[in-house]
């Protein structure tokens, strides 16, 4: 959606889509808006309570059923489990990604991985479908004024251009671009707290022989899982940095990560959106 600053100031009901590397500051900026009068929808939240909720649950029972206080507690019907999954806690999500490697270590098979990838991917894009719906609900239902829609970091990934115009037509798209600065924070923290990443799969059929054959590993189950993910981290962030720009010039919006860092309020906010449409 394209728009005057002066258009978007007079908007009635304000809709923006945050796109960004996790840790550029989409789900804080987020958090600094009005609770009362905006909505926050949060991607990674209606994919793990709506779309990955069964898998999700599935994967901790089998984890559950390995202890056998646990495993006859629920055979027998006396516990049930579900997940926690909050806007700021998406471990479940994460934990039912999985990292690829050795299984004695925590790690998943190819094949089972790449299930899950799909999977995820399958969530992401009718999570992100969902968006024009959620829009009309936030107001008809809840009485939302303005409507704010938090993107997971893969959004760029999906390769499936339909969604990305669905959210061009129903919102403005803001890219929060990272900064060299920022940059090098977010490559340090993934490689000290690896954690699990969706990725395209030819990007990661690619990258995983490289690894391999850098290595000198023989089969995916040698693998110790930390050290593909955070081998594989800066170049995923490289990767993906082409993918938002093509996003934001055909569709969107710019800002720069410190920019958005200087945001308090919805003032600040008007502001930032405002200054980006004007350039």
């Amino acid at each position: 959606m394209r728009m005057s600053p002066e258009a978007f100031f007079e908007w009635e009901t304000k809709r923006i889509t945050l796109l960004g590397m996790s840790g550029v500051g989409k789900t804080t900026l987020a958090n600094s808006l009005p609770k009362d009068t905006w909505f926050h929808y949060s991607g990674d939240y209606r994919i793990g309570t709506r779309y990955l909720d069964e898998p999700i649950l599935d994967n901790i029972k089998r984890q559950a059923m390995d202890v056998p206080f646990l495993r006859d507690l629920l055979r027998s019907d006396s516990i049930y489990i579900r997940s926690n999954i909050t806007v700021n806690n998406l471990a479940p999500v994460s934990t039912f990604l999985g990292k690829i490697g050795d299984p004695a270590k925590g790690g998943l098979t190819l094949a089972e991985f790449k299930r899950r990838q799909a999977l995820h991917r399958q969530a992401e894009i009718a999570a992100m479908r969902d968006v024009p719906a959620f829009i009309e609900k936030a107001q008809s239902i809840y009485g939302y004024k303005h409507f704010i829609n938090d993107a997971g970091g893969s959004v760029s990934e999906l390769d499936d251009p339909e969604t990305i115009r669905t959210l061009a037509e129903h919102t403005i798209i803001l890219y929060i671009r990272t900064t060299p600065e920022l940059e090098h924070v977010l490559i340090e923290r993934a490689q000290r707290e690896p954690k699990p990443l969706y990725y395209r799969e030819e990007f990661l059929d690619q990258q995983l022989a490289e690894f391999m054959a850098e290595r000198g590993y023989s089969a995916v189950e040698e693998i110790p899982p930390d050290d593909f993910v955070s081998w594989v981290f800066p170049r995923l962030f490289r990767a993906r940095l082409p993918n938002y720009e093509a996003i934001a010039d055909e569709y969107g919006y710019t800002v720069d990560a410190d920019e958005v860092a200087g945001v308090r309020n919805e003032d600040d906010f008007i502001r930032l959106v405002m200054n980006a449409l004007a350039r």
